[in-house]
């Protein structure tokens, strides 16, 4: 008996992703609920669980394959012994459609595209395809229907029997090209096709600074009490919370009270409207080998600074190891990137749209600086608050981020909700 291993659902409006690695090869044995396949959406990668006990019969999706939610990707052999004369045939079900003419390529188009292309009129052959090994995505096929209107009227007139004039089009923008390259060179380069997850960060990143009207205001705090508090209580605080204390505890808590005071800073733009929040779910971004994400402590604002550590705890692991949901990524209001776990002094961090702020902490560095008339070396950190000019005025800004300072410089201040 063959049990089928299907795409699941993905979250909200995901309908489709690519096929990551496969774990296992045909004809492996498999635990029922082992990780059979990865695969990546535009915002997590998910590891798909074998459905039952068995062998690995047949795959009928290819690493780089874009597939849709529900889709038959594999199957599994749940009586224990491969079925060798079943795996190649399904195996094969892939390849049974013929690479179209004149895409240069022996993959099928991805089924979005293919239902697209169906819906417009267009032939694969019509479409250059941007996928591995040159096989054409859903962008690829809405490029080229929006290309269609430009040629369409540049045609003869047909009626008349006489050429019409031609309408003048704007020249396209060529894509951006690499310069040359040394012949030497090419030898020693390495051309890896972007993740799903690359090219959403970077055309979110892209969009966020042709979008909002981007602006970065500057303060410095001294850390010394937050340091000083955390070094007497670390040890019976991990004890009682079974967690580690750390400063991004103190760090959402000081940015939440921030909120309540300064509630632009949480809001968005939707249309001629701003939506202000009345909570406060707060983006923590962690850098991973597959790229930076961004899960979401949720109602950061009614937890107290355990429970913020054990939620950041919680996502950052789950982050590293891959097994972040898509509940845990959607949602967030406000973040706050900590770059200097890697050793920054400063940034400019770009927004996480549609978010109107986001808060860059840095390298904590000794350094020397005044106190009542004296000279004294202090742990000093620079805090970047980036923020959306449209929303954001320059006061508001400033004064959020001296909130935050005053907070930190004060802890009690976070205790005793001042």
């Amino acid at each position: 008996m063959s049990v089928d291993i299907r795409v699941p659902t993905l979250g909200e409006s995901v309908t489709e992703a690519t096929i990551g690695q496969w774990f296992k090869k045909v004809g492996e044995q498999i635990a029922a609920d082992e990780p059979v396949v990865e695969l990546e959406t535009d915002k997590v990668t998910i590891e798909v669980p074998a459905p039952a006990a068995g062998v690995l019969e047949a795959i009928s999706a290819n690493p780089g394959d874009t597939v849709n939610v529900g889709a038959l990707i594999g199957a599994i052999s749940a009586g224990g012994a491969a079925a060798k004369s079943a795996a190649p045939e399904r195996a094969a079900a892939p390849a049974e459609e013929k690479p179209a003419a004149g895409n240069g390529t022996s993959m099928p188009a991805s089924p979005s595209a293919q239902k697209l292309m169906a819906e417009n009129g267009l032939a694969a052959g019509d479409v250059e395809g941007s996928g591995k090994r040159g096989q054409v995505l859903k962008e690829d096929v809405q490029s080229a229907i929006a290309a269609r209107p430009a040629a369409t009227q540049q045609m003869p007139s047909a009626t008349t029997g006489s050429a019409a004039a031609p309408v003048p089009q704007p020249a396209p923008v060529p894509a951006q090209a690499r310069g040359p390259v040394a012949q030497a060179d090419e030898g020693r380069e390495e051309r890896v096709r972007m993740t799903r997850l690359r090219q959403t960060i970077a055309r979110r990143l892209k969009d966020a600074q042709n979008t909002a009207a981007m602006l970065t205001t500057f303060n410095e705090v001294d850390m010394k009490p937050v340091m000083d508090l955390r070094a007497s209580y670390k040890e019976l605080f991990e004890k009682k919370h079974g967690v580690k204390l750390g400063f991004m505890g103190f760090f959402t808590k000081a940015v939440c009270h921030a909120l309540k005071e300064i509630p632009a800073v949480n809001a968005e733009i939707d249309g001629d409207d701003l939506v202000y929040k009345n909570y406060a779910h707060i983006g923590v971004a962690v850098g991973t080998e597959k790229g930076l994400v961004v899960p979401v402590v949720r109602n950061a604002d009614e937890l107290s600074i355990a429970g913020i550590e054990k939620e950041i705890n919680r996502l950052g692991r789950a982050a590293r190891d891959g097994q972040l949901s898509m509940a845990d990524m959607q949602g967030g209001t406000f973040t706050i990137s900590n770059g200097g776990v890697y050793g920054s002094l400063m940034s400019t961090p770009i927004l996480n749209a549609p978010q109107s702020g986001i808060l860059g902490m840095h390298k904590i560095q000794e350094r020397p600086i005044a106190i009542g008339g004296k000279v004294e070396i202090r742990p000093m950190m620079y805090l970047a608050l980036s923020y959306d000019h449209r929303i954001v005025d320059g006061k508001e800004a400033v004064t959020f981020l001296v909130r935050v300072k005053e907070s930190l410089e004060a802890p009690e201040r976070l205790v005793l909700d001042l």
